[in-house]
């Protein structure tokens, strides 16, 4: 087990393998004198030829006026979103004193005293890419609504399962500080850890996979999607709607069905969207099934209890329509405010505005990063599957103590 988890980690972690050692070279025979025994040689180290160039900070220190549009957007807005960061990251020493000063402003603060409080109390620093630019990518993501029975039957055929029995989970930050937020996913195999099933193996597995069935979808393209949003609702024969969320994955890494399109000359790179993928499996349901599986990664839900707010993020707490994004916990703090300036889908119009960093996604990786959250329905679907946009980004931190 050990062995097996030790070449997982190494896979994971990016670094080529260790050279094998070169031996020493063989001392002069000292069996009798040798005054003639030549100099043994000596291994040269192999030197780079220049130093690899230095990583910039994530976080570099900005000030205010630095966030474009800040003085006009409307925070009242924001304002329920980061009360409800604060119900977890209040938790956390560096937000205590924060959170509970929040909570000295009245129930509806006006623009301008929120504004007052931020600026009191936190300070911007610029998200940036190890590379010393500042510009990264916004895409977005919303609650889809799908149609899905409790039963199966010949219109309700696709299962949505809940996390497998057999499938383990091993926390490599309870090892490994510096890997924190990352997971292995797999299973035993002959006292073996092994990957777990790929989404091909688990939709030929079918009801042999050890996982409860909540539900069954009429549709697989909409359900993949809501897979990749992260949670959802279903609405059932009777009218009835059952909000479900992310619950874990399989451990595969996510793979775009949009670019394995484009790469196959299926489809133009602005035709890659999420309407132009739906309709493109309309179009060819005979390769529906090579399309989905290009992608391994395969998520499994909970059932939520029915609210009248959003749906749960990673934080724990309801997302915000146009105020929650998703964000790479490896460099933006889960439940910080972060003021995002990008644009509009298929548009130069600006959207600067106040966020909140409370949920994360397999395919948000890197420091200037985010998915911005644009809430329940169709129309946010629409807005979307668009999104694709160039954006920078501040993260507000609590300011540090002065001695």
């Amino acid at each position: 087990m050990v062995f097996v988890l030790s070449a997982l980690l190494s896979a994971c972690s990016g670094k080529p393998a260790a050279p094998e050692p070169t031996p020493e070279p063989p001392a002069c025979p000292q069996v009798q004198p040798c005054p003639a025994c030549p100099v043994c040689p000596t291994i040269a180290t192999a030197t780079p030829d220049k130093e690899p160039p230095a990583q910039a900070p994530a976080l570099q220190r900005a000030t205010w006026q630095d966030l474009p549009e800040w003085s006009s957007d409307d925070l009242t807005q924001a304002w329920p979103a980061l009360r409800a960061s604060c119900q977890t990251i209040s938790k956390q020493p560096r937000w205590s004193a924060t959170c509970k000063a929040a909570e000295t402003l009245s129930a509806k603060p006006t623009s301008k005293r929120i504004r007052e409080f931020v600026e009191t109390w936190l300070e911007p620093w610029q998200a940036t890419n190890p590379d010393g630019t500042t510009e990264g990518l916004v895409t977005g993501y919303y609650e889809p609504l799908i149609k899905g029975s409790r039963s199966r039957s010949a219109t309700h055929a696709w299962p949505v399962f809940g996390p497998p029995a057999d499938m383990l989970t091993i926390d490599l930050g309870d090892a490994y500080p510096e890997l924190k937020h990352m997971r292995l996913r797999g299973r035993l195999v002959e006292n073996k850890v092994v990957p777990y099933f790929t989404r091909a193996e688990i939709d030929t597995l079918g009801d042999r996979i050890p996982a409860p069935t909540l539900l069954w979808a009429a549709d697989p393209i909409d359900l993949f999607f809501l897979q990749v949003q992260g949670s959802g609702q279903v609405e059932l024969d009777d009218g009835t709607r059952i909000r479900i969320g992310y619950a874990d994955q399989n451990g595969h890494p996510y793979q775009s069905i949009g670019r394995w399109l484009v790469a196959q000359g299926e489809l133009a790179l602005d035709q890659a969207s999420m309407q132009g993928i739906k309709s493109w499996a309309q179009a060819h349901p005979q390769r529906l099934a090579e399309m989905l599986n290009t992608n391994p990664s395969y998520v499994f839900f909970r059932e939520l209890p029915a609210s009248g707010d959003g749906p749960t993020g990673a934080l724990g707490v309801p997302l915000t329509a146009n105020r929650s994004i998703a964000v790479d916990p490896r460099h933006i703090p889960l439940g910080a405010p972060v003021f995002l300036a990008t644009t509009y889908p298929l548009s130069d119009k600006p959207l600067n505005r106040l966020v909140l960093a409370q949920d994360t996604g397999s395919a948000i990786k890197g420091v200037v990063r985010a998915d911005y959250f644009w809430g329940f329905g169709a129309d946010s679907g629409a807005r979307a599957g668009k999104m694709r946009q160039p954006a920078r980004m501040w993260v507000l931190l609590p300011k540090e103590p002065t001695s």
